[in-house]
């Protein structure tokens, strides 16, 4: 019997398929969806961050994702209202995830203006929006796929539900999240992870909540074994997602790096609200970023890499 294997990530990253007697047929089909529908390649060929391109055939080396939600029925138009960047460690079977708040002020690179970092991918696309994280944490970033918010919702449908822990109860776009373990269909999962201004924690409290989604996404595209499923999965991301990952590197990196999805950690960027020129931004000190930089170059091996090259 043979599997189609495939990582996508949203929002990222584990959808095993098993395929059982559509082997061949399933396995075409996935392969069509992403390298026709989903493939969506990037200038440059590598990260200046890096010297060497990493080489997800042999899967020993760490290496990066940013996940970004479009606040747009497109994936290829308007303001990331997520932006998530996951490293993977397969020396140490482990992941690391961090929500950058939508309102960081930062430098947008490639137009010199100091700005929301969610802008970015509105002024210049996938590139412009990985070129400004690589700056603001000084790490590479591998890897993007973006996701509209149709998409979202359509992908956790598919999978039938996500489960997700509420640590307090509220209400958003008529539904009610009660405290405790929730198991929601698509359009709570969406409506959980869009509440910000009820929690006392404003951004940061609901970039948890979408992590806590995302999460639930691998663990659920990452335990199911029906065929029934796969049609609908293939349909839900055709359409509603963007990646710069060939259906080859996909099954190289679900080979390769699969268990690191079993240790996962959170990090959090905090910082403090300012008005500037009448508009709000999240202003992160630089010593706070200076700390979630390291804790990422530090799981993506970077350093260790430089000191040996020397």
């Amino acid at each position: 019997m043979k599997k189609a294997l495939i990582i996508i990530g949203s929002v990222m990253l584990v959808f095993v398929l098993a395929v059982g007697g559509y082997g061949f047929y399933l396995y075409k089909s996935v392969q069509s969806t992403i390298d026709s529908d989903m493939h969506s390649p990037i200038e440059r060929d590598k990260s200046d961050k890096r010297e060497v391109e990493v080489d997800v055939d042999e899967g020993q080396e760490p290496l990066s994702f940013l996940l970004m939600g479009v606040d747009a029925e497109e994936s290829s138009k308007g303001r990331t209202d997520t932006m998530i960047v996951l490293t993977v460690n397969p020396n140490e079977d482990s992941m690391r995830m961090v929500s950058i708040p939508r309102d960081t002020r930062t430098e947008i690179i490639g137009r010199g203006v100091q700005d929301k970092i969610n802008h970015a991918f509105a002024f210049g696309g996938e590139e412009m929006a990985i070129n400004t994280v690589e700056n603001y944490l000084d790490i590479p970033i591998d890897y993007f796929l973006t996701v509209n918010m149709t998409g979202f919702k359509d992908i956790v449908d598919s999978l039938g539900n996500v489960t997700v822990y509420n640590d307090s109860a509220f209400d958003q776009s008529g539904y009610t999240f009660e405290e405790g373990e929730l198991y929601l269909n698509g359009d709570e999962a969406l409506a959980f992870s869009r509440m910000r201004k009820q929690d006392t924690r404003g951004d940061l409290g609901r970039n948890d909540r979408q992590r806590q989604v995302i999460e639930g996404i691998i663990k659920e595209g990452a335990s199911f074994s029906s065929v029934t499923k796969a049609e609908s999965i293939l349909n839900a991301i055709g359409t509603n997602m963007k990646t710069n990952l060939t259906f080859d590197e996909m099954v190289d990196i679900q080979s390769n790096y699969k268990d690191a999805r079993h240790q996962s950690e959170t990090l959090e960027i905090s910082g403090t609200g300012e008005t500037i020129d009448s508009i709000w931004y999240l202003m992160v000190p630089e010593e706070e970023r200076q700390r979630i930089s390291s804790e990422l170059r530090a799981h993506l091996q970077l350093d260790e890499s430089e000191v040996a090259s020397n």
